[in-house]
């Protein structure tokens, strides 16, 4: 069991780290690319999402096993499902990336679920995420954080250093 004294000496760690400026990416993991990865703001201790585009160059599928990061105790891969009339989030165990192709992950579809941010994230700053795929291995990304309820990463507007 991690005792409090652990929990406060990380949360002082991560309180002493930087968040970087936010800026639109493409990251090259083997035959993926990953572009415009980004999340909303949202305060400490509430859950946060993220969003980006992941393209495959090669033939062979990949799969995006899992992703963490220091800003949130856990995150999880999840989908938006429609019960009746109500949408509602559900984990899911991977997320496919097909051969030649790509997947989105968007607001109101697949996305990275960050469960019980351990900082606030800040509307011009950017959170670490490590992303792990079965066949590209473990890459690094930086989620650009907009605005709270943005729907979409907005391109070079207030990014604050």
């Amino acid at each position: 069991m991690i005792s409090r004294r652990t929990l406060a000496g990380a949360a002082l760690m991560l309180a002493a780290l930087p968040l970087r400026p936010a800026l639109a990416q493409t990251i090259e993991a083997g035959a993926l690319r990953l572009e415009n990865p980004w999340t909303r703001a949202a305060n400490q201790g509430a859950q946060g999402a993220g969003f980006l585009v992941i393209r495959n160059t090669a033939a062979e599928p990949d799969r995006l096993l899992a992703a963490s990061s220091p800003a949130a105790q856990r995150m999880e891969l999840h989908t938006h499902i429609r019960e009746g009339e109500v949408m509602r989030m559900r984990p899911v165990n991977d997320i496919p990336v097909p051969g030649n192709g790509s997947v989105s992950l968007q607001p109101g579809g697949l996305h990275l679920m960050l469960i019980g941010l351990t900082q606030p994230l800040v509307a011009g700053q950017s959170v670490p995420v490590t992303l792990r795929f079965e066949r590209a291995g473990e890459v690094t990304i930086q989620l650009a954080v907009q605005a709270a309820g943005a729907r979409q990463m907005q391109m070079g507007q207030g990014h604050r250093h």
